[in-house]
């Protein structure tokens, strides 16, 4: 048996994922906790009374910025999930799918079909007549 021998990683490639989460959770205490009360505590060193509340600088612009890391964060979470399904942390060993094309037997008495890109023909559905009661 062969063993497949990994490569070693960038730590960047490793990482980018927690690190933008880091980020961003960086980003957002600072601008909804640290400068709010900086901010406040320097109008009232100044001018000796708090006149302008902080306004967040990741929320001008409608907030695209949260939207936009939302989706970052998403997408990555969503990759990485099917990273790990597909055996990524497995030196990339695939692991078998059931789930499309399978031989087994369907539910709903529906003949399965061939994986996608088979060249041979499914089997076509035959449907049973629906006997409709005479009314009189």
């Amino acid at each position: 048996m062969t063993k497949h021998k990994k490569e070693p990683e960038d730590w960047m490639q490793k990482k980018w994922r927690p690190a933008m989460g880091w980020m961003y959770m960086g980003v957002c205490i600072f601008d909804f906790v640290f400068f709010p009360i900086l901010w406040s505590a320097l109008q009232a060193l100044n001018h000796g009374q708090v006149t302008s509340q902080w306004q967040p600088l990741t929320l001008q612009g409608a907030g695209l910025f949260h939207l936009a890391m939302g989706a970052v964060l998403g997408i990555a979470a969503h990759g990485r999930t099917q990273e790990k399904i597909s055996g990524a942390e497995n030196g990339g060993m695939q692991q078998p799918n059931n789930t499309f094309g399978s031989t087994s037997p369907s539910s709903f008495d529906t003949p399965s079909s061939a994986g996608f890109g088979d060249t041979a023909t499914p089997n076509p559905i035959v449907r049973k007549p629906i006997i409709k009661p005479a009314v009189n």
